[in-house]
């Protein structure tokens, strides 16, 4: 069984660094001209987008128009009330350092949810696909399958994380970065 695991291409969020989740951003323009001068020669999958603008977009861009089914498990950590704000905008607010502060994997943000919490629901969703399949996503959940499939690397989420249009193929029990 072969997984592809794709991140979204480049959104305005992921140009200004600001957070974004739950926020459900198009994809810029220069995301969508990077997509296009990406080619990837995968055939023969069942297709599975987080149903977010930027993960549909981005399997359009890169895949045509092929069937596709949708798993909101698939989508990114929501950021609560810190979405679509960036770290200058935020880092002096008391409920942002309260975050940051000791394990933010597992501190919840206002109105949101914690990595921990993304992780398990990402994981599920995960453990059920039992066939060929391309998953179109998001980076930080890209990194929590890849930090849960190969913990022996010792990399944190960041380390995982591709970057826009990027993502790994999964074979057997072996990954290769695309």
């Amino acid at each position: 069984m072969t997984i592809y695991l794709i991140r979204h291409g480049r959104t305005e969020a992921n140009e200004k660094h600001l957070y974004c989740g739950s926020t459900d951003l198009p994809l810029s323009d220069g995301g969508k001209e990077e997509l296009r001068s990406v080619h990837y020669d995968i055939k023969n999958v069942r297709f599975i987008t987080s149903g977010m603008k930027r993960t549909n977009e981005t399997l359009r861009v890169l895949f045509g128009d092929v069937p596709y089914e949708i798993d909101p498990r698939f989508r990114e950590v929501d950021f609560g009330t810190f979405e679509m704000h960036s770290y200058e905008q935020l880092k002096d607010t008391p409920d942002y350092q309260a975050w940051l502060t000791g394990d933010n994997d597992a501190n919840i943000p206002p109105n949101g949810e914690s990595g921990v919490q993304m992780k398990e629901r990402v994981l599920n969703a995960f453990s059920e696909i039992k066939e060929n399949t391309c998953i179109i996503t998001h980076g930080g959940v890209i990194a929590a399958i890849m930090e849960n499939l190969f913990p022996e690397e010792n990399k944190n989420r960041y380390q995982w994380q591709p970057k826009p249009g990027c993502g790994y193929v999964l074979e057997a029990e072996n990954y290769r970065q695309l």
